[in-house]
């Protein structure tokens, strides 16, 4: 950013009467933290991006003005040059007036304010609306920008400028109030005979889900960038099945075994511990932190608390965190809610710690990649500890950021990939299913000298071990590896402690006498395995006591319900990627005389040949009446689902079948397609099983069919598919 405000600066210099480029620039950050780091643009070296002999020429010229404390006055010169002004966006944003003007004000206010009003008006809320309930309020800092010449607008973390809602305000271009502010900005210096250059923005995120925001003119990848050395490279670590404290404990033993207090350019080396909540760091982060320093011989003072609650954080603490890239600066173990994801330049940070899940994926993705800013001439590498989950979420974003950035795109699969608009065809089609509930009642056993048979021996040990899972480097393509690590903190349970456990978690007047009596024969070994592996107490013992102790009584309530195979759209149309090997339309001619019988969409965009092939069989059988491709909608554009409980998850999930048929006789079938290695996976089953019962209670069936028997076989009519299997060879 800074780079190009100088080269405008001078290019404004050496071609003053040239409206091409910019005599001053207005810079916009989103909140307080971005706009510290934007004051970078007025300390770092010059000499780095432009001719040193034209560094003099700026450094005498160039005029700097921050905008960080509320109240604070913009005190430009009236048509001067070379004015950088740096502001969060509240500071200069128009907002909607709610108070009655005084006769004073709306004597003073003039003709050229009722026009702003007017445009600005038109363009927020529509002309038809009154103006004077439409009214902005003009603060001083804008009326002195209207004063300037030649201004350039530079916007960071780009994307705020769309509005909170920003997939439904994407291409909706008034609804944000920075942008209507920026117009409005236009406005009044185009009727002075000056201008607003242009509006550049800048983002890390240029896109929401699988789509470019507009006006992207440049992106840079994040892969290219590490590997090119403009970046840090990163190691990430996964951490599954251990608790908080022992989280703190490994990553905090790792980053001082590789960083210690080594200086880099003269500065300590951070590593940042990301709370999910005041309490969280109140409770267990803060104190765990200072146990493993004091076990490690370490200062608490190298403990760094930034939550944005004054017990925690105190202004002093506010301010070593904005000089944390300080030689003097000692602390090297930041803590934080809420804060340092953008717009924080900390180039000393090392290591990023992130346990619980956040409510944001982006936020995995914003905080991790803040350890990546370069140091040094030789390129270090960052450590990112996260938990399981958190790492497949980082893997997820990453692999977005990847799918989007042409120059990062991978899998040359997506390389054929096209855009398409699926726009639904009326009248829409509405079937009639049955929607399955299920009752459930507890009913215990009256056992009076059983024990009960735990089958000890069918754990999975694999899954209790405490693991740490090690990628080399971001922009790595080797698999990650796996080592298990030891833990302290699982309870060593006593007899005692176990069966009170037990009842406590069951309930139902359980005695611990009772409990006692049915784990007789297995006690000794019992206490082993959970006194090393905790978790096993809740996943398989209670659970196969629970089973001895009680049966379940499972009643199913089917009701019939009118199920829409496809809503309509809000911008009339839905947006897909796909390969156009994959598309059928309704006016290809493989399907012009039959295309009566499907396409409730206009453009079907199939994920595999199979599911196409299939298709392809279904529409043209004399059997089949109706047929329509499901499987490319998913919740907010479809009700036809199937409702599954996750094996892995243990959660209730949705799944959207590949295909919907109707026959002659009246019928309909469910329809899905799988791959071969994929028929037996436990997800797969349990989704089968769901849609099994479904269909059924609705008289309906339920298929699915292997790829290699679809690709070589006419399924239909059970003969083989010879002219596929000549164009497979």
């Amino acid at each position: 950013m800074a780079t190009c405000i100088f080269y405008e600066f001078l290019l404004a210099s050496k071609y003053p009467n040239d409206p091409r480029f910019c005599h001053n620039a207005l810079v916009f950050a989103p909140d307080m933290t971005v706009l510290q780091s934007l004051k970078e643009i007025q300390t770092f070296d010059k000499s780095k991006v432009i001719p040193k002999e034209y560094v003099k020429i700026l450094d005498t010229n160039v005029k700097f003005h921050f905008l960080d404390e509320t109240g604070t006055t913009l005190n430009t010169l009236d048509n001067s040059d070379f004015n950088i002004i740096i502001s969060n966006n509240q500071k200069i944003i128009l907002k909607k007036k709610h108070k009655q003007s005084t006769p004073a004000q709306i004597l003073y206010a003039g003709e050229e304010r009722k026009s702003d009003i007017d445009a600005i008006y038109t363009e927020l809320y529509g002309k038809d609306e009154p103006i004077e309930e439409g009214d902005l309020i003009f603060n001083q800092r804008f009326e002195k920008l209207t004063r300037l010449k030649q201004l350039g607008v530079y916007v960071d973390e780009a994307h705020h400028l769309f509005g909170k809602q920003l997939n439904k305000d994407l291409y909706d271009k008034t609804k944000s109030s920075l942008r209507t502010t920026i117009n409005m900005l236009a406005n009044r210096l185009n009727r002075k005979g000056s201008r607003v250059v242009a509006c550049y923005n800048y983002t890390g995120t240029p896109y929401v889900g699988d789509n470019i925001l507009p006006e992207v003119i440049y992106s840079y990848g994040l892969k290219e960038a590490i590997q090119k050395e403009f970046l840090k490279d990163a190691e990430p670590h996964a951490f599954e099945n251990v608790k908080n404290e022992t989280f703190i404990r490994k990553v905090v033993q790792d980053f001082w075994q590789k960083y210690g207090e080594q200086r880099y350019e003269g500065m300590l080396p951070k590593l940042a511990i990301y709370g999910s909540e005041i309490k969280e760091v109140e409770e267990e982060i803060l104190p765990t932190l200072e146990k493993v320093l004091e076990e490690l011989g370490i200062s608490r003072e190298k403990i760094l608390v930034n939550v944005g609650d004054r017990k925690l954080t105190r202004e002093c603490d506010l301010l070593e965190f904005r000089n944390l890239d300080s030689k003097k600066s000692n602390k090297q173990f930041i803590i934080l809610v809420g804060k340092g994801k953008e717009g924080w330049n900390c180039r000393s940070l090392f290591g990023v710690a992130l346990y619980r899940s956040p409510d944001s994926s982006v936020f995995v993705l914003q905080a991790t990649m803040r350890a990546l800013r370069k140091i040094t001439d030789f390129q270090q590498t960052a450590s990112i500890y996260l938990s399981k989950d958190n790492y497949e979420i980082l893997d997820s974003e990453l692999h977005k950021n990847f799918k989007m950035s042409v120059s990062e795109i991978k899998n040359k699969e997506n390389d054929k990939k096209l855009p398409y608009q699926v726009r639904v065809m009326l009248p829409l089609r509405i079937i009639k299913m049955k929607k399955i509930e299920h009752k459930f009642d507890l009913v215990r056993r009256y056992i009076e000298h059983e024990t009960i048979d735990l089958e000890l021996e069918k754990i999975d040990l694999e899954k209790y071990k405490a693991k740490v899972i090690k990628k080399t480097s971001l922009a790595d393509d080797r698999r990650a590896k796996e080592t298990q690590i030891e833990t302290k903190e699982n309870i060593k349970y006593s007899e005692i402690m176990l069966y009170s456990e037990i009842a406590r978690y069951i309930g139902g007047n359980l005695s611990c006498l009772e409990i006692k009596r049915i784990l007789q024969d297995e006690i000794e070994e019992v206490l082993a395995l959970v006194s090393d592996y905790n978790l096993i107490l809740y996943d398989w013992m209670i659970p196969k006591i629970m089973e001895f102790l009680y049966k379940m009584d499972k009643e199913i309530i089917a009701r019939e319900k009118e199920i829409l195979l496809l809503k309509e759209p809000e911008e009339g149309y839905y947006k897909f990627k796909a390969d156009p090997d994959l598309v059928i339309k309704q006016d290809d001619l493989q399907v012009a005389k039959v295309r009566h019988k499907s396409f409730h969409a206009d453009t079907y965009c199939f994920d595999s040949k199979p599911e196409k092939e299939l298709f392809l069989q279904y529409i043209k059988n004399d059997k089949v009446k109706e047929v329509y491709f499901t499987g490319m909608f998913t919740s907010n554009q479809s009700e036809f689902s199937i409702q599954y409980i996750d094996p892995e998850s243990k959660r209730l999930r949705r799944y959207y079948p590949d295909l919907l048929a109707k026959f002659e006789d009246g019928t309909y079938e469910i329809i899905e397609v799988k791959a071969d290695n994929q028929i037996d996976d436990a997800v797969v089953k349990a989704k089968q099983e769901a849609a099994l019962e479904m269909a059924t209670e609705s008289k309906m069936k339920y298929t699915m069919y292997k790829a290699s028997i679809i690709m070589k076989t006419n399924v239909l009519e059970g003969k083989r598919n010879f002219e596929q299997e000549k164009i497979e060879d």
